[in-house]
């Protein structure tokens, strides 16, 4: 694998993605007790020469939550008793989170107003509405 496509014009080459492996809690047994499953993914945004300036800004807004005081992304994965199986789903959620970061912002709302046309129709519409309920009811002897 030489890189991971974030999106058609995005690669990341994988030499910028640093693994750490630790041990970890989880299913396993006494395995996770000798072998190091654990994997943590770190990505440098800040400093990312795969990222485009325009990139890079939209990222670093939309992951502050996630990064530490450098800019470094973290992923870490657990869930398997693998660590190549481990390895596989961080760089899986790298690519998910990032593709979320660099996705375009959707087009401003532009608010419109109704034609003319539009509020006849629903003012002789709700006419229409209340001379139906009205005629609905029983005639009131009283009045």
């Amino acid at each position: 694998m030489d890189g991971v496509r974030i999106t058609s014009s995005c690669v990341i080459p994988t030499s910028e993605l640093r693994f750490r492996f630790s041990r970890s809690g989880g299913p396993g047994g006494q395995n996770v007790n000798r072998r190091e499953t654990q994997v943590e993914l770190l990505f440098d945004v800040a400093n990312s020469p795969a990222l485009g300036p325009r990139q890079r800004e939209r990222a670093l807004r939309r992951l502050a939550s996630r990064l530490d005081s450098e800019g470094v992304l973290h992923i870490v994965s657990s869930e398997e008793r693998t660590q190549g199986r481990n390895r596989d789903i961080a760089v899986e959620r790298f690519r998910d989170v990032m593709k979320r970061a660099l996705a375009a912002d959707p087009p401003k709302r532009r608010p419109s107003r109704p034609s003319r046309a539009a509020k006849e129709r629903r003012l002789s519409e709700k006419r229409l509405r209340a001379r139906r309920k009205r005629e609905r009811s029983p005639l009131n002897e009283d009045s």
